[in-house]
């Protein structure tokens, strides 16, 4: 699997996988996790997606059990993570509201409770999660870049973030954010028109997509499909593969060169993440699905 270059230092995996979910597996237990974490290391699945708040502030935990029983994997992976939402959660009983927090003491907080939740000494990536309508982007943006200089921190991202926002806090950075994480799949797909994806692309930055399967809404539940759900099975059957392996390959055919981010606690289906890597994605195909998500042809 090809790795992408993120920076001049700094490569990413084509797929990437999500541990959002991963406190949700009945069975989390560290060597439960590492057969997840193999099982995509032996595909060439070398990034994974972390945040501080998965699945209630647990998934980091969880993770750096398995990297503890298993020190070997670190040196394989690359790691993402993010901060800056603060949940209301029994984990922290005092809090009012859902708000997201950019203060420099609340970002150097979060990185180094991830470090020690994930066993870990550096994180490849960190990425703010949320825009923060009262982030000083001085402050935060000092912040980040001294993060870097500590050597805790490799490379700056951002998600969910718009042109403006990305370009208030680069404006306040030495360092160069290297990616946004935002929603991209066939159900969402307005990144395409709404310069989102073309400000990303004509920087030479690669976005990273999450829920690249709509949630599983892409994929067929037994009932009447929906008309992109038909056109993703016509394309999966004659090439051999799950129409969620043809759901991501609609992505990497962008020549944004999108990142997708995958998240399954199946480990059938963890081993078969690649196949999308299999399809054969022609611009008619791509623009079959397009069509089916518009509801009707281009104009």
């Amino acid at each position: 699997m090809d790795q992408i270059p993120l920076s001049e230092n700094l490569t990413v995996s084509r797929l990437i996988y999500g541990l959002w979910r991963l406190g949700d597996d009945a069975d989390t237990s560290a060597a439960h996790v590492q057969a997840k974490l193999e099982a995509c290391l032996s595909q060439g699945i070398t990034t994974f997606d972390q945040a501080d708040i998965y699945g209630n502030y647990s998934s980091e935990q969880i993770f750096g059990q398995a990297l503890k029983a298993a020190p070997a994997l670190r040196d394989q992976m690359q790691i993402i993570t993010k901060c800056d939402i603060m949940l209301v959660s029994d984990q922290y009983p005092s809090r009012r509201v859902k708000h997201y927090d950019t203060s420099a003491k609340h970002i150097e907080a979060s990185v180094n409770a991830s470090l020690t939740n994930m066993n870990i000494e550096k994180i490849d990536v960190l990425l703010l999660h949320r825009p923060d309508p009262l982030m000083d982007h001085l402050e935060t943006g000092a912040c980040l870049d001294g993060l870097v200089r500590s050597g805790k921190v490799a490379a700056i991202g951002v998600s969910n973030f718009k042109q403006w926002d990305w370009d208030l806090l680069q404006s306040a950075m030495s360092e160069k954010l290297v990616t946004n994480q935002i929603e991209i799949n066939l159900n969402a797909h307005e990144c395409f028109t709404d310069g989102s994806i073309a400000f990303l692309q004509q920087a030479g930055i690669k976005p990273m997509a999450w829920s690249p399967l709509a949630g599983g809404k892409l994929l067929a539940d037994g009932g009447d499909l929906t008309d992109v759900q038909r056109a993703l099975k016509t394309i999966a059957d004659k090439q051999g593969v799950g129409t969620d392996a043809v759901a991501v390959a609609w992505l990497l055919k962008h020549p944004a060169t999108i990142l997708p981010i995958l998240g399954t606690n199946n480990l059938q289906r963890i081993h078969s993440l690649s196949d999308a890597l299999k399809v054969e994605m022609s611009r008619e195909d791509w623009y079959v699905l397009y069509q089916a998500a518009l509801g009707g042809e281009v104009p």
